[in-house]
């Protein structure tokens, strides 16, 4: 059977965007903690984003195939290291006046685990999709993600560049960012669906 290569990539595009278009706020908070701290690095962000989003895509194939025999809901629990982070900040603040840069996930491995968990429940969209490709199409389909990640990473990099963006970092960003953090955590705790793992029944 001939691929259909347009078909594969209009497909792949539009998964993507419809699954991490909130990934775009993380992705600008990590970029304002860069630009106010230099925290984390650039390639940080960049490299922590591809780590986290290909071990979902991994994981989904895996579940494609039948070979996954844990539930991914557990990942929502990775949802902490945000919530960790932003609490971080938020004390740091409260004890000193001079913390005016947003809190940050520092290295690589807090970076891909925000990366991860933001994007957990992109499962559940993944693993149908494909399943029903054969290999060509889900090595395209990976290859647009791989592409898509960079163009992600591009334009949340442009968003903090703008004049307006760094005013209102400059104003609340301090206050601000931590906050987000610990919704965003909380968020996808929440969403993970494991709390029914923890409590069943």
């Amino acid at each position: 059977m001939t691929m259909d290569v347009t078909g594969t990539l209009l497909t792949a595009a539009g998964a993507f965007a419809a699954t991490n278009l909130d990934a775009l706020l993380v992705l600008a908070i990590l970029f304002l903690s860069h630009r106010a701290a230099d925290v984390p690095k650039t390639w940080k962000i960049w490299a922590g984003q591809y780590l986290g989003l290909g071990a979902i895509v991994a994981v989904s194939i895996l579940a494609a195939l039948g070979l996954a025999a844990v539930p991914f809901q557990w990942v929502g629990l990775l949802g902490l290291v945000p919530v960790a982070l932003g609490v971080r900040g938020l004390v740091r603040i409260a004890q000193t006046d001079t913390v005016r840069g947003p809190a940050a996930a520092a290295s690589l491995g807090s970076v891909a685990a925000m990366a991860l968990a933001n994007g957990g429940d992109n499962v559940a969209v993944y693993v149908p999709l494909f399943h029903g490709m054969d290999g060509q199409s889900g090595l395209l389909t990976v290859a647009v993600f791989a592409v898509l990640i960079a163009v992600w990473c591009t334009a949340a990099s442009w968003l903090t560049t703008h004049p307006k963006v760094i005013g209102d970092l400059g104003r609340w960003g301090h206050w601000a960012v931590p906050v987000l953090y610990v919704a965003i955590g909380a968020t996808i705790v929440v969403r993970s669906g494991v709390f029914s793992l923890l409590m069943p029944g």
